[in-house]
Parts: C-alpha cells; structure tokens; sequence
C-alpha cells in the first residue's frame, strides 16, 4: 500500500487585529522530541479570541498574541506523524489539545494546571505558538488529551477549551439534583453550563440573556427551564420561580457587572456561585450581598488536564455532545467569514472544520 505523503506547505489563518482575517502560507512542520504532528480536523473560536486578538490586539501576558502566529486555541485532530521518545500517543491517534503547553515542572503544571503556569516557557496555542486554524498543528505529547471513537472531532474541539473550562467551574461549586441553577449569559460557556448541569441532573435551569438568537437556541435544544431577559425586575422573577428562596448554583458566563451582581442576589442563603466570563468588572454590597447570606463566590480559570480527561470519560458515559451547540461550520478558506459571525453574536459556537470527520 502507497504511503500518503504529507504536503509540504499549508494555509494558515493569522489575526492581524483590525477585525480581519488573513490568510498565510507556512511549512508543516516536523515533529522533534516528545511533540507529534496533528492534522486538524476542527478548530472552534473562542470567545476570547474576540475579546483579545480579532477586533485589536488587546491581551496581555499569558493572552498575548504574538502577531502572525496561526490563531485557534480549540482544536482537535488526528495524529499523522511521530517524533522521538514519545510515551504514550502515537500516529493514528484522535487527541484534543489542551490548548496552553505550560513548563511542566512547576507546582501549577503538577498539579495539572497548565493555564496557571508563570514559567517563561509557557506557550499557549493560537497565540504564543500557532494553533488549530490551519491543516496541520505541532503539540507537544504532554498537552494532549485522548478522544474517544465515540465522540466527535467537534466534540473535542468544544471541550479543548469551553467545555473543559465550565466543567472546571461546576466541580468547583459542586451541581447535583438538588440544585436550581442559574446562568448568567447565553453565549456558547453559558450554553455549555447549562448542558453539563442539565447532565448532572439539576432540577432547574434557569438562563439570563438579551440576544434573542441565543435566547431561542436554548429553548430549542433544551437546555433551560425558565429564561429571562435582564432587568429591573430580573431577580425577583427568578425568586418567583424558585419558591422566593433563589437557587442553589449560579455561574456567571456574561462578563457583565449587572450579570454579576444578578447571579450573587438571585442565589440563596448558603449558595455558591461561579465566575466564568472573562473581563469586565464587579459591583457589590459585602454585607447584603455576600457576608449575611453565608454565600461563596468562586473564581475559575479554564481547567487541569486530569480534569480535561474526566470530562471526556464522563461526556461518554453521559451521552451527550458538545458539538450540538455548533450552529455554524466553515471551511479554513472562509475563516473570515467565521469569525465575522462570532464576534457578531448571532450564533452559538461556530467552527472551522477540515476533511471527513468520519475517519478514524
């Protein structure tokens, strides 16, 4: 049998931060010691992507861009070719990539916390390192995560990043049957929210959002009991749907002051609640709003790769898919067109995908 022999040369979708796309020309690269070859089979957009690199080159430190890198921080694939000393992956392999390569020998990357590396050697993928928006990827074994044949490429890519990173957040905050949970905005983290709760059994789910388009994708596919536009009398129709008490678990995915302080006032005495949304600010009374109603709030931060792992076994178990929150697919070719739609919201997830997702 003919070997396939891997092109040389690929496209590439770089951000030059002015709200456009361009497309570039590198080198596949060569796997060195203990990295692999991946060819891309999807890559979803982040909507940090947006926030810090699509519309202006605004991040800093570990969001950082270095411009004309390869974007995409979520992609998911197949390994093709094998570099030395690899000990555990090998060509053939369906992986996602844990889409930041910290040092490894630090006490976060111990601990499997790759985001919280503070090593000069910590490289994030789409943005120190080049990413998933391209045919071909360089990943380091260690950043890789396996993907099981019963789940699809676009399953993994949604769980590179915005899966793994709510479900981080619900293990934090702790969701069961006893739960009522509300989340504060509609985009694809709060969307994801609301189907891990839904997995874990939550007995109501209750959504905030003002893009309507988001508001009908999630009565469409399930995902809320109640839904509520915000305002002035948001948290008292939330009181009104959970016996005047509030609920059990709030994760907050809006960035917002105002969705903020809704998820710490709609959450009763004892409550906890989750910040997940990147940016913005907060605004809060300590005693009314926190210290009297014996509340705790937490901070989370993408998630560990053991994490990462659990997700994917449970995510399986659980049958359910991530990638039924993609509304929208496109080739790398339209890359521009992808992004464009991102960053106008009137979608869920949107992604690039490459070739047959049916191989395996």
């Amino acid at each position: 049998m003919a070997v396939k022999m891997l092109p040389k040369k690929m496209a590439g979708a770089i951000l030059p931060g002015n709200s456009s796309v361009e497309m570039k020309e590198f080198d596949v690269p060569k796997p060195g010691h203990g990295q692999v070859l991946i060819q891309t089979k999807a890559t979803t957009i982040c909507g940090s992507d947006i926030r810090c690199i699509y519309r202006e080159h605004v991040g800093k430190g570990p969001e950082g861009y270095i411009p004309g890198m390869v974007a995409g921080h979520e992609p998911c694939g197949v390994i093709v070719e094998e570099g030395e000393g690899l000990r555990r992956f090998k060509k053939g392999d369906r992986v996602i990539v844990y889409h930041i390569s910290g040092c490894g020998v630090c006490n976060d990357c111990r601990r499997g916390y790759y985001i919280s590396c503070k090593s000069k050697f910590r490289q994030a993928y789409g943005w120190q390192r080049n990413g998933g928006m391209a045919p071909y990827i360089l990943a380091e074994e260690k950043d890789l995560i396996a993907l099981p044949d019963e789940l699809t490429y676009k399953d993994g890519a949604q769980v590179a990043c915005g899966f793994g990173t709510v479900y981080e957040a619900i293990e934090k905050i702790g969701i069961s049957g006893n739960d009522a949970v509300l989340v504060t905005g509609l985009g694809p983290v709060g969307l994801a929210a609301l189907m891990l709760a839904k997995a874990l059994g939550a007995n109501k789910l209750i959504g905030v959002e003002m893009n309507d388009y988001r508001i009908e994708l999630a009565k469409k596919l399930g995902l809320v009991d109640h839904v509520f536009k915000p305002g002035e009398n948001t948290v008292d129709e939330i009181l009104e749907v959970t016996g005047g008490y509030g609920v059990e678990r709030a994760i907050d995915a809006s960035a917002n002051d105002a969705g903020r302080q809704l998820a710490i006032r709609a959450t009763r005495e004892w409550g906890k609640i989750a910040f997940v949304g990147e940016g913005g600010t907060c605004t809060f009374n300590p005693s009314p709003d926190i210290i009297h109603g014996q509340k705790t709030i937490f901070g989370s931060w993408v998630t560990s790769l053991w994490r990462m792992e659990e997700l994917v076994e449970r995510l399986v178990r659980w049958n359910i898919h991530p990638e039924d929150l993609i509304t929208d697919e496109f080739p790398i070719e339209r890359a521009g067109e992808a992004y464009k739609l991102m960053a106008g919201g009137q979608c869920g997830k949107v992604a690039v995908v490459f070739g047959d997702q049916d191989e395996r």
